[in-house]
């Protein structure tokens, strides 16, 4: 039997360009076809949507346009106090174009942790929904280098600028920028387990050293009719890293959802939309395991897989 690990790692070249740009990559090459599916969004309380690739590029080049507008322009961080939803996509997308660095931070992060991290990297725009929004608010006067707070979903408050007023008046038609793959992209903080939360600064590059974790442990992602979800918030490395941005890389459809974890919601969601590739962590899919209803029949492709990934985690 041959050695199928040794085949892959002797045929496995880096292939580096000079100019690379993770929103060119993941989304502008992928838009020229207007029928392309990118992304399937669900929130908890029942509100769905679905994008194509040149949907949110044309959203994209609206929020370069306003941002730019604003001030911000290379090198700039922006941060990006969201969940999964579309506009959390249309935010990154725009940082990459305008060559700004994208800094997701979690909608969990309270009063603290977010005034370190904002201030620590002298943060200029900040996007919120209406859960990050309070937790932000009583700090801004302690952040000199915060310009401006963006509020996304309805998020409002004084000195609050609305997405709808940003989008809606700006051209959806921009140049983005030509970034160098050695460009400064995104802005990543540390856990803080070891001493104050550190800022790692990642250049675009960091996509293309990603992908072929992603794409072996796939079993060779894509194919056709692969469709991805993982319930890791898209402010982690794992769940903007290893599910969001490859499989945007490679024009492929993604399921987005806001809302808590539940295993039987997570099943649904798989089954209703076909869910073929996800990123779960341990206790997600052992409680996964655990919520299948009977009979079965209903579940029955998604527990499955669920099944056989079940086994590596014991």
């Amino acid at each position: 039997m041959s050695d199928r690990y040794e085949a892959l790692y002797q045929a496995h070249r880096w292939t580096v360009p000079r100019a690379f740009n993770i929103a060119a990559a993941c989304c502008g090459r992928h838009a020229r076809d207007r029928h392309r599916f990118c992304l399937y969004w669900e929130d908890e309380d029942g509100r769905t949507s679905a994008w194509t690739y040149w949907d949110l590029q044309q959203q994209s080049n609206r929020l370069a346009n306003a941002l730019a507008a604003l001030g911000v322009g290379r090198g700039d961080r922006v941060g990006i106090v969201l969940p999964q939803r579309p506009e959390t996509v249309v935010v990154h997308l725009a940082c990459y174009m305008l060559g700004a660095v994208a800094m997701p931070l979690s909608i969990l992060f309270g009063p603290d942790a977010l005034e370190y991290r904002l201030l620590n990297s002298e943060t200029s725009v900040a996007f919120v929904d209406p859960a990050s929004l309070p937790n932000l608010q009583p700090i801004r006067d302690r952040l000199p280098d915060l310009r401006h707070v963006i509020g996304v979903a309805g998020a409002a408050d004084a000195g609050v600028l609305a997405w709808e007023a940003l989008i809606e008046q700006a051209s959806s038609s921009f140049s983005p920028l030509e970034t160098d793959a050695e460009d400064p992209a995104l802005l990543i903080y540390t856990s803080g387990t070891t001493g104050p939360p550190k800022g790692a600064l990642k250049p675009h590059r960091v996509l293309l050293g990603n992908l072929p974790g992603f794409t072996y442990s796939h079993d060779g992602f894509p194919r056709e009719g692969d469709l991805f979800w993982s319930p890791a918030d898209w402010a982690w490395t794992g769940g903007l890293m290893d599910a969001l941005l490859p499989t945007m890389y490679y024009g492929y459809p993604i399921l987005g959802y806001r809302g808590r974890f539940d295993p039987e919601r997570a099943l649904h969601l798989m089954a209703k939309y076909g869910v073929r590739n996800t990123f779960l962590f341990p206790t997600a899919l052992k409680m996964m395991m655990k919520a299948v209803p009977e009979p079965r029949a209903r579940y029955d492709v998604v527990l499955r897989s669920i099944m056989s990934a079940g086994e590596a985690v014991g």
